[in-house]
């Protein structure tokens, strides 16, 4: 019994891996175009932040990151990190980008059920996106069924995480659309450009569970063929 690197298994993640190298692509490319946009509101990444979290989000602090689409909110901290162009531009890229951050700090503060969920789960799965692969690469490579299932258990947990992502990030952007058009700090034409960007990186996020659970479905696979 042994772990294969290439074999028949192999089909089940390649068009996920195609998957997620074209949302790679797509995100950089719609990035990089609607940076170049710039908008006709006056109101930088970090303004534009602190609007769409509103009185309810003094306490939240806004801070310029490093890099670039390294943008986040940081729930333990309280804080939404923003990279240099987002901070300081007014793009509609960046409109976007820090909008969708700040969506994700209201979600924290109204207590959205799958972002608690998916902080509970985070520990977990962090432990079984290192662990999961290399305890049934050992499981296999020993010939321990054991081994094997732990591996596949500790890298559900992974999954979990991915798929528990989803409707937090869909959630999120939908959020940010939703005040950037009540507060209308947008043109229509804008708020369409702004959509582009924001489903261009929860692609992303799709394509990501998808190859997880592809290489979850092939662990099952080569176990099942190791039982023959």
């Amino acid at each position: 019994m042994f772990f294969p690197i290439f074999d028949i298994t192999i089909i089940v993640v390649i068009p996920a891996m195609l998957f997620a190298f074209y949302a790679q692509y797509r995100v950089k490319s719609t990035f990089k175009k609607y940076m170049q946009v710039r908008s006709r509101t006056p109101y930088t990444g970090e303004r534009i932040a602190r609007e769409v979290l509103g009185t309810e989000g003094r306490n939240i602090t806004i801070e310029q990151g490093q890099g670039q689409l390294t943008d986040h909110y940081d729930p333990r901290s309280k804080t939404i990190r923003l990279s240099p162009d987002v901070y300081r531009g007014n793009s509609v890229a960046a409109i976007g980008v820090a909008a969708h951050e700040a969506a994700h700090a209201l979600q924290d503060m109204h207590g959205y059920a799958p972002l608690t969920i998916r902080s509970m789960i985070f520990p977990v799965a962090n432990i079984g996106s290192r662990l999961g692969i290399p305890l049934a690469f050992i499981g296999f490579l020993f010939a321990s069924e054991s081994l094997i299932i732990a591996g596949i258990i500790f890298f559900a947990g992974a999954v979990l995480f991915q798929l528990a992502t989803l409707p937090v990030e869909f959630n999120a952007s939908s959020r940010a659309r939703e005040v950037l058009q009540h507060k209308n700090i947008l043109a229509s034409d804008e708020m369409g450009q702004v959509k582009k960007v924001l489903d261009a990186a929860a692609l992303t996020y799709v394509a990501a569970t998808a190859v997880a659970i592809a290489h979850l479905l092939r662990l099952f696979l080569l176990l099942a063929g190791s039982r023959r």
